[in-house]
């Protein structure tokens, strides 16, 4: 593994399968199973009601069940990290059911239009847009940190499993009974989730405190902030970035892939989705022994390799037996892939912001394959489905090339544990929580040999300041005083900064300033003060200054 590539966190003597012993885990694992073989289901008997229809509108199925997590999925990060966690993914499990349940009445009664159809995918693609971000946050609440890695790759089996059984359950019922059974199989699929996380009692501490109350506006802009100034986070999205676009061809063309050139009924598209599900089981058993071979960074350089292969047997092979032993593989690469990068999320992000960020992430991927569906279908439809297949498989290839420029970053000494060691600020008087925005000034005494390195190590610094609430940073060296430098930060409200306090800050931001004032002056300690806007005119009383007087 090269050393900017990320370890796993699996420890090597685990077994895969280990978060399975975490009871609710267990439980939720075996009931999200369930629900995904139903989406399966469903999006068999979807896509086949449309498989007469051109490659644009087929398409629309996935770019549908996907387009919504770009439209909320920053949103429902604000709103998994602002209330109760358990409550929202109740509330999308029974929003789901409602629309499940009405198009499943619509089916049988004959009155699905293709527009109906992809109008009620769109609202299913609402529901799990809003619990998206909510359920991968659960994750550290339900397993050890040391084992989301294993919890990572098992939420990508499960998925798969799921797509090795669903698809050729649902190609057969459509097949056999029609797609309304499909649709309300999937309906009763969410009653398991749902009764689950009625049972679960999470820690009263589940969600942190001090990020509660804060607008949704200032909320989004605080993830935001967060992801643009965390540069882990930033190289993650980025390997997603570059290979997901590629990979969604194979899933929104695999339909007219079966369809077009391998002659095959629905029973048969299921089949070739199956084994792409076999294959990603199966790579639950190789993936921890790959990855610590790999690094996490060759994981996802071997998954690209392996995927851009696949498209181009899927665009010369004629022969079906062969192109389903072609995606066993495929989907040992997927598992690899997904389960790689939300590992590698997942332990870049600390509590207070864990479900905005992880919004980022499900934007970047689940939207990455929204906004590429539709062009495959359309350049299938201008080019041929030959050639759309070779151009997403080339496109995987510069894919590879770009992200051995950008390796993910080491996560040696990453500690998103809370760490509340700034003390109380000593003030004269108490401000209200929308007082601001305040000055934060600290002074070093740094002495001439320590001054360069000082500097650079105060650059880790100030991404921590930002990261936590800073809209504005700057350190300064006196001109008169060389050895005193200033470090000045904005921060747009009183509650913004006691946040930074008391629950904001991990144990990698005391690290790192810690390292920064190794080097100050012995026997020197950094000088605080805090300076509110006082456009509007004084905030502190007169007879504060009085009785504050020598």
């Amino acid at each position: 593994m090269s050393a900017a590539s990320s370890p796993s966190p699996t420890t090597p003597s685990e077994s895969p399968w280990a978060p399975l012993a975490a009871r609710v885990f267990r439980a939720l694992w075996i009931a999200q199973l369930v629900s995904n073989v139903g989406s399966w289901m469903q999006t068999v008997g979807a896509q086949w009601l449309l498989i007469g229809s051109d490659a644009a509108l087929l398409t629309l199925v996935q770019t549908a069940s996907s387009l919504p997590v770009v439209l909320l999925a920053l949103p429902a990060g604000v709103v998994a990290d602002r209330f109760d966690r358990r409550s929202v993914l109740l509330a999308a499990q029974g929003a789901m059911l409602t629309v499940s349940t009405v198009l499943t009445v619509l089916a049988f009664t004959g009155a699905l239009t293709p527009t109906l159809l992809l109008a009620l995918t769109f609202l299913l693609g609402c529901g799990t847009a809003l619990m998206g971000p909510a359920w991968q946050a659960i994750q550290p609440e339900l397993v050890e940190r040391r084992r989301l890695g294993q919890a990572a790759a098992l939420g990508a089996v499960n998925m798969n499993l799921a797509r090795a059984v669903g698809p050729a359950i649902g190609g057969a019922v459509v097949a056999v009974a029609g797609v309304g059974w499909v649709f309300a199989f999937n309906a009763v699929s969410y009653l398991g989730i749902a009764a689950v996380l009625l049972l679960w009692r999470p820690a009263p501490s589940s969600r942190p405190a001090g990020v509660g109350d804060e607008p949704l506006l200032a909320a989004l802009y605080a993830g935001r902030r967060y992801v643009w100034n965390a540069p882990g986070v930033r190289r993650v999205l980025l390997r997603t970035l570059l290979f997901v676009p590629g990979g969604a061809a194979l899933w929104s063309l695999l339909p007219l892939s079966a369809y077009r050139f391998l002659g095959l009924g629905s029973g048969g598209y299921g089949l070739l989705l199956a084994a792409v599900g076999a294959g990603a089981v199966a790579g639950a058993f190789v993936l921890p022994r790959a990855r610590r071979a790999l690094g996490a960074g060759g994981t996802l350089t071997a998954g690209a390799l392996v995927f851009a292969g696949v498209l181009a047997v899927l665009a010369t092979v004629r022969v079906p037996w062969l192109v389903v032993l072609v995606l066993l593989p495929a989907g040992v690469a997927w598992i690899g892939v997904l389960s790689t990068l939300n590992a590698a999320v997942q332990t870049r992000l600390p509590g207070w912001v864990r479900a905005r960020g992880l919004a980022v992430y499900l934007l970047v991927f689940q939207g990455g394959q929204a906004l590429a569906a539709p062009l495959w279908g359309v350049v299938a439809d201008w080019l041929g489905l030959t050639a759309a297949l070779l151009i997403a498989g080339a496109s995987l290839l510069v894919g590879v090339a770009l992200g051995h420029r950008r390796p993910l970053h080491g996560t040696e000494g990453l500690d998103p544990s809370p760490s509340d060691h700034w003390p109380t600020p000593p003030l004269l008087f108490e401000p209200g929580a929308a007082d601001g925005p305040v000055l934060v000034s600290v002074v070093y005494r740094v002495g001439p040999r320590d001054r360069a390195e000082f500097t650079a190590r105060m650059t880790r610094v100030a991404r921590s300041r930002r990261r936590t609430g800073a809209l504005t940073w700057g350190l300064y060296q006196d001109g008169g005083d060389p050895e005193r430098f200033v470090e000045n930060y904005l921060v747009a409200s009183w509650s913004d900064h006691l946040a930074q306090h008391h629950a904001r800050l991990t144990g990698t931001d005391r690290r790192d300033e810690e390292r920064a004032r190794e080097l100050l002056v012995p026997g020197t300690r950094p000088e605080v003060t805090h300076a509110f806007d006082s456009t509007a005119g004084p905030l502190v009383p007169d007879s504060v200054d009085r009785a504050a007087a020598p």
